[in-house]
C-alpha cells in the first residue's frame, strides 16, 4: 500500500456513519397537550408550526426532520399545521411562521421565528440532549489505539463499529489482509466497501485527479478483464458516492461493458 495513503490522507477516505431514526408527529388542537406537554417530561419535543401556504416551512420541514432523525430518537418532532389548529396556534401566541420551539419538561426551553442555516437547526435540536455517560466500548474507541481496540471487541466481538475502526486502523498501518479479516465479520457498508477498496488499491494514486487519469486508463481495459474491472470499482468507492464524478464514471463503465 503506498505511503501516501497514511493518516491524513487516509481521513479524506473515510466515511462517518450514524443511525437514523426519529419520532415525527402530526399534532392537534385535541393532542396536544399528550403528545408535546406530556411527553416532554420524558423526551424532548421540538414543535414546528407550520401551514401549507407558507415557502419558507416547506423548507425548513425538512431541514428540521433531518436533524430530528440524527438523534436517533432522543428528541420528537411535534408538527402543528396552524389552519387546522388554531387553539394550538393561541397556545405558542405564534405571529408569523414558520415557528419553531423546544419543549422539556413541560416547559418552552428555547424557540426561533423564520429560517435558519441547517447548522443553526442541528445546533437547536442537539441543544436538547442531555449527555449520556459513555459505556466501556465508548472509552475504549476514543482511546483508538489498537490495544484499545481489542480491548473493546473482547467485550463485544460483534461490535461492527469497533471492527470498522480496528479494519480502519489497520489499513492505515499497511496491514491490509488482518484489516479484510475484520470487516468479513459484519455486513458490507459503503464504510467497509470504502476501506476495502483502501487495501486493494496499490497503484500509487493518492490525488482525485491522479485516480481519474488511471480510471481513463482502466475503462479500455474493463470488458473482458475482471482484475482491470475490480480496480475500477475500487478507485470509484476512493473517489466516493457523493462525488459528482463518481455517477459520470460509472455511467461510462456501465456504457462499456454493456
Amino acid at each position: 500500500m503506498p505511503t501516501r495513503y497514511r493518516r491524513g490522507a487516509w481521513a479524506r477516505f473515510t466515511l462517518s456513519t450514524r443511525i437514523l431514526g426519529s419520532v415525527i408527529i402530526d399534532v392537534s388542537d385535541e393532542t396536544l397537550e399528550a403528545e408535546v406537554l406530556n411527553r416532554s417530561m420524558s423526551t424532548p419535543v421540538v414543535v414546528d408550526l407550520w401551514a401549507p401556504w407558507c415557502g419558507p416551512c416547506k423548507t425548513l420541514g425538512p431541514m428540521i426532520e433531518a436533524a430530528v432523525a440524527a438523534t436517533n430518537g432522543q428528541v420528537v418532532l411535534a408538527k402543528i399545521n396552524v389552519d387546522e389548529n388554531p387553539a394550538a396556534s393561541q397556545a405558542f401566541k405564534v405571529q408569523s411562521i414558520p415557528a419553531v420551539f423546544a419543549i422539556s419538561g413541560g416547559k418552552i426551553v428555547d424557540q426561533f421565528v423564520g429560517a435558519l442555516p441547517e447548522e443553526k437547526i442541528i445546533e437547536f435540536v442537539n441543544g436538547l440532549i442531555l449527555p449520556s455517560e459513555p459505556t466501556a466500548i465508548d472509552l475504549l474507541r476514543d482511546q483508538g489505539d489498537e490495544g484499545s481496540l481489542r480491548a473493546a471487541l473482547e467485550l463485544e466481538p460483534d461490535n461492527s463499529e469497533v471492527l470498522i475502526d480496528l479494519a480502519e486502523l489497520l489499513a492505515g498501518e499497511e496491514r491490509g489482509e488482518e484489516a479484510l479479516e475484520l470487516l468479513s465479520r459484519i455486513p458490507e457498508t459503503a464504510e467497509t466497501r470504502r476501506i476495502a477498496a483502501y487495501v486493494r488499491s496499490g497503484t500509487g494514486i493518492g490525488s482525485d485527479a491522479e485516480i481519474e487519469a488511471r480510471l481513463e486508463v482502466l475503462l479500455s481495459e474493463v470488458k473482458g478483464n475482471d482484475e482491470a474491472r475490480q480496480e475500477f470499482i475500487d478507485l470509484l468507492e476512493l473517489l466516493g458516492p457523493d462525488d459528482p464524478r463518481t455517477a459520470a464514471w460509472r455511467k461510462k463503465l456501465t456504457t462499456t461493458l454493456f
